[in-house]
């Protein structure tokens, strides 16, 4: 049995960097003015140049840094940290409702009503005042 590390597969990074961005190969060398076919190859590529490597970063939308120290175990640990069995993912905070949206929404029509009201009784009170001024004159 052996421990030695897996090589550092830049391509292989690249590839799965593409695949986790929902990008096809053809969509990828679109953004680098190139083939589907120059792509695979890179993909298959252990080492790049560091010329390729930073226009591949640039048309992916990621740094040079981020495909260097791309870590599949990584992934996959933000992922199961963050996922949660109600179908919500999140990083802790809980964003489950703890209020019926719809009470809320009913308070604010009655609290309307309400201010509503007080705004029409004003404005009966303003209209008595200047008919009681009126008519002293």
């Amino acid at each position: 049995m052996s421990t030695q590390t897996k090589p550092n597969h830049i391509g292989r990074k690249i590839s799965r960097i593409r695949e986790l961005k929902d990008m096809k190969q053809e969509a990828l060398a679109q953004a680098m003015g190139t083939n589907q076919q120059a792509v695979s190859i890179i993909e298959n590529s252990e080492t790049i140049d560091e010329e390729k490597l930073i226009e591949v970063a640039k048309a992916l939308g990621v740094s040079v840094e981020a495909i260097k120290n791309f870590s599949e175990e990584a992934v996959l640990n933000i992922i199961g940290n963050t996922y949660h069995d109600n179908g919500i993912v999140n990083a802790g905070t809980n964003y489950n409702c703890t209020f019926n949206p719809l009470d809320k929404l009913m308070e604010s029509v009655e609290e309307i009503k309400s201010l509503y009201e007080r705004l029409l009784q004003a404005e009966k009170d303003k209209i008595e005042y200047l008919e009681k001024l009126v008519k002293g004159k």
